[in-house]
């Protein structure tokens, strides 16, 4: 199958000026992500994960390489691209709908329209009911629904999301994993996902790539029986295999790993 995200030779560097050292971000990443993959970069804090996505999103231009979606350069795929960040962002001024739309508006859509789609998004992420209310009477984890809707409203063909749950508690995050899985399920958008804990990216992937140093360390597919969230995946026997391995890859690379890294 052809690729739907081609990453070739992407290297990164961030100039230290009190040292006069760079910081080499990422080294050369080849990566090729297929349309309807869900796949997570799986690594330590500053091994280049967050970087490459936000590459990916065009936020920042790398020194060297390119980034394709669809056969297009980065910056003429941008509509085709939704981010869910760690920091939700939302303007805390606009109500929740409002919020959901904004992409929406930033594309030029009519009022009646975006608010109606901003509404579908909502039923899908499970908050309906919440629509006139405001960021700040929301939960922690209601918000990072919110966010997941905006991202979703401008139906992209790639999602990335940068660690969003790892700001929430445990209970929380485990039931927005589960949201995102049943989202996914139903829409099938490709999904990069930046996390540092094993666990996460073993229940919601297709396929792991294990980053470290800058570089990509290996990528490993998990082919454990989708929906994950009917029964507890962690007593199947390749899902030990595979955290065992994941572990084992990481260790020997020089991450810190137990599960969460």
């Amino acid at each position: 199958m052809e690729a739907l995200i081609k990453v070739r030779g992407v290297r990164k560097v961030y100039p230290h000026r009190s040292t006069g050292r760079d910081l080499v971000a990422l080294k050369g990443i080849d990566l090729d992500i297929a349309p309807n993959e869900f796949v997570c970069l799986l690594g330590p804090s500053g091994c280049g994960k967050t970087t490459l996505l936000k590459i990916m999103d065009g936020m920042i231009k790398p020194e060297a390489g390119t980034v394709t979606v669809g056969g297009k350069p980065i910056l003429e795929a941008l509509g085709d691209i939704g981010f869910v960040f760690q920091d939700v962002g939302l303007l805390a001024w606009r109500t929740v709908v409002s919020n959901v739309g904004l992409g929406l508006e930033a594309r030029g859509l009519p009022k009646e329209e975006r608010e109606k789609l901003a509404a579908e998004y909502l039923k899908l992420v499970g908050l309906e009911s919440f629509a006139t209310y405001h960021p700040y009477q929301l939960s922690g984890g209601m918000q990072q629904r919110v966010g997941l809707a905006r991202a979703l409203a401008i139906k992209p063909k790639v999602l990335l999301m940068d660690e969003p749950f790892g700001a929430v508690d445990a209970m929380t995050r485990r039931g927005l994993q589960i949201e995102l899985a049943r989202i996914w399920e139903q829409n099938r958008v490709t999904v990069v996902f930046v996390t540092h804990d094993v666990d996460e990216a073993l229940f919601l992937a297709d396929r792991i790539v294990v980053m470290n140093m800058a570089d990509v360390v290996k990528s490993v597919s998990v082919t454990l029986p989708r929906p994950r969230w009917t029964t507890d995946a962690r007593t199947n026997p390749q899902y030990v295999a595979l955290r065992t391995d994941l572990i084992g890859i990481l260790e020997s690379s020089g991450a810190v790993a137990g599960g969460t890294i």
